[in-house]
């Protein structure tokens, strides 16, 4: 993976982009921090699949019901003291 400057970037996007259809990915910085990646397609189809099961997972989240006594809150602050 190749990491450029958004001056590059912008002087060379059509190259950068025909390099990215060949399966490259390129990271774009900014004053040296990454703020963005150019990745082919099917790189973006796999993480529209994660964000898929996110939505999965948290709708199976909503069915679970707590026991007597226990609250959502009180187990957020539990898990904070370890």
């Amino acid at each position: 993976m190749q990491t450029i400057g958004t001056f590059e970037a912008k002087t060379h996007l059509s190259e950068l982009l025909d390099r990215v259809a060949n399966g490259d990915e390129i990271t774009i910085t900014r004053h040296g921090k990454p703020v963005a990646r150019l990745v082919p397609v099917d790189a973006s189809a796999a993480a529209s699949g994660r964000r898929d099961l996110a939505r999965r997972i948290d709708k199976a989240r909503r069915g679970v019901k707590l026991g007597p006594g226990l609250t959502l809150r009180r187990l957020i602050d539990e898990g904070r003291r370890y």
